[in-house]
């Protein structure tokens, strides 16, 4: 059965594949993996890696999505009956659970860190007390489940509104409003007295600081940057017109995201350098440094809060599609469906959640192997999961799908020449599932 729900456009349907793409992985993970390995070098081995890792995987999953036109159970059944293929839409499902479960307690942080800068209570401490008050914050436990809940609630009713009238009208003003907050924020970094250092770091890559690290860094950064492994995109091509040209939609959306982690880069590290402070924080670069950047700016609380309502519009519209998902596979293009399941799945990974959010605080003895149950969390999806979903998606595509097929699917809405499909095959086959075992292996510690 066709998916009741349908993008209005193709522009709709890139804006918010591009929101979904670029969360926290873009905006928050890039600039401090990037800090803390090597600036240019790690951002030009990470664009080569999008383009041949990233970009195949995101139009397998296109392939898939937009073929059946179903969600992400039932694509896998359709091109693959009586087999046990469906397991990866599954596998897809149960991921978005826990990763949407713990990424709603960062969407928690943000909200509250936007709550504390529009009242002017971030304005004029050190360093020292943003890191203070960042430690308060994550341990209180009333505050940091509230936020969270706020935070799934948005997430709940702009789902429950349906592909066009709930994602597609909050991703087409989100996107743009990113946009524009992100041009503002690095005009005024990049006019910093001493700001050229930073966008030297960035921008200039030094040859000589290329170690194994970096590289592999970069490799698992660009594969994580298109919210690709988790069958989110297959959902998503799936409300697409057979009339549309995915190769085509897939290089824009590719696009955007690499113009996001430059602007990102570019909106950071000019400011970071221009007052001495170092690029490397790593994970609290965002919730630590930034706000002491931004705390000796001329109107630097004004420039604070549109950084952080960036960035949540940013990790809102990842999480409509991580919700989005595991409402359609259970809906099924039921409106009414739709409303109850959002609102349902919504509460359940709340509750899930609780833990992750409380981990930091009441919860801060409580390990497994050794992490936080936060961490724990994340090191499940980011490291085991997500590329386990990739591997077998990579070998779905290009062993179970006939060639004839696959070439036939790219060419609808499109003049994709045979080289351009030849090489994506190539990708897609040999060198993607290497590249996928690679770093895993090396997210495990094995390498």
């Amino acid at each position: 059965m066709k998916q009741a729900d349908q993008w209005s456009s193709k522009i709709s349907f890139i804006l918010a594949a591009a929101g979904s793409a670029i969360g926290l992985g873009a905006i928050w993970k890039f600039p401090y993996v990037a800090g803390t390995s090597g600036g240019g070098i790690f951002f030009l081995i990470f664009l080569v890696f999008t383009l041949l890792i990233g970009l195949p995987l995101l139009l397998a999953e296109f392939v898939i999505g937009r073929k059946t036109q179903k969600d992400a159970i039932q694509s896998y059944k359709e091109l693959a009956p009586s087999t046990s293929w469906h397991l990866i839409g599954r596998l897809g499902i149960f991921t978005n659970y826990i990763l949407l479960s713990f990424y709603s307690v960062v969407g928690g942080w943000i909200l509250i860190y936007l709550f504390n800068g529009v009242l002017g209570n971030l304005n004029g401490l050190t360093e020292t007390e943003y890191g203070q008050l960042f430690g308060e914050t994550i341990a209180n436990p009333i505050l940091v489940v509230i936020a969270q809940f706020l935070f799934l609630l948005i997430t709940i009713i702009v789902v429950a509104k349906g592909v066009q009238s709930g994602i597609e009208k909050a991703s087409k003003w989100m996107m743009p409003a990113l946009f524009i907050i992100f041009l503002i924020i690095i005009i005024r970094s990049v006019t910093l007295e001493g700001s050229i250092k930073g966008i030297r770091f960035f921008l200039k890559p030094d040859f000589s600081s290329i170690t194994s690290e970096t590289i592999l860094f970069a490799l698992g950064q660009s594969f994580f940057a298109l919210s690709v492994g988790v069958s989110v995109m297959v959902t998503y091509s799936s409300y697409l017109s057979k009339k549309e040209n995915i190769v085509q939609s897939a290089f824009s959306i590719v696009f955007l995201n690499i113009l996001v982690a430059l602007l990102a880069g570019l909106a950071i590290f000019p400011a970071v350098f221009s007052f001495g402070l170092e690029p490397n924080a790593g994970p609290v670069l965002l919730f630590n440094v930034l706000p002491t950047v931004f705390s000796k700016m001329p109107l630097g609380m004004l420039f604070l809060v549109a950084f952080l309502l960036l960035f949540l519009f940013a990790t809102l519209t990842s999480a409509f599609s991580m919700l989005e998902i595991i409402v359609a596979t259970m809906s099924k293009g039921d409106a009414i469906k739709r409303k109850r399941n959002s609102w349902v799945t919504g509460i359940i990974i709340f509750l899930l959640g609780v833990p992750s959010a409380l981990s930091f605080g009441v919860l801060s003895d409580v390990t497994l192997f050794n992490k936080s149950i936060f961490d724990f969390a994340d090191f499940l999806v980011s490291n085991v999961l997500l590329p386990i979903g990739a591997l077998f998606i990579s070998i779905f595509v290009s062993y179970k799908i006939p060639r004839n097929e696959l070439l036939k699917e790219l060419r609808l809405g499109s003049n994709l020449h045979i080289p351009l499909f030849q090489t994506w095959f190539v990708l897609i086959r040999y060198i993607v599932p290497v590249v996928i075992v690679i770093v895993f292996l090396d997210s495990l510690g094995i390498l």
